[in-house]
């Protein structure tokens, strides 16, 4: 080895090893906001379902359900124009004892780090979650 080669590497592995790291840590950093969305979105549906079976009437239970689900997003950090929430119910009343509510919840997931480029955000992904709760006899 000569004199002009020594230390070279040490600065090929940082360099290769600087190039590798940054791929894999944004990596991780995009697959942990779409699990943070996940389980956004299933506490949010889930929240929303028990709350909606529980209101008075239907125009009340669903802006509960929309401020539960809104309240749920803004706890993850997610923006208000990325989620959106549906209702179904089994029967035409909503709200009939026995009748069963299904929430769905899905989020759009931002690409992190990534500049808007006047279409919006770059997504990531879209998650969904949804669950069902029956309106019970006594409320």
């Amino acid at each position: 080895m000569t004199n002009g080669e020594r230390g070279g590497a040490v600065v090929e592995f940082v360099l290769l090893g600087a190039l590798l790291l940054v791929p894999v840590v944004y990596f991780v950093v995009t697959v942990g906001t779409l699990q943070g969305a996940s389980y956004a979105a299933a506490g949010a549906a889930d929240h929303a379902a028990k709350i909606f079976v529980r209101a008075a009437d239907p125009a009340s239970a669903r802006a509960n359900a929309e401020a539960s689900v809104s309240l749920a997003m803004s706890d993850f950090a997610m923006d208000a124009s990325a989620w959106i929430m549906n209702v179904a119910c089994d029967r035409p009343a909503c709200l009939e004892a026995g009748g069963v509510v299904t929430v769905t919840v899905g989020v759009d997931v931002p690409l992190p780090l990534a500049p808007d480029l006047g279409g919006g955000p770059l997504k990531a992904g879209r998650v969904g979650a949804s669950a069902s709760q029956v309106v019970g006899r006594f409320r």
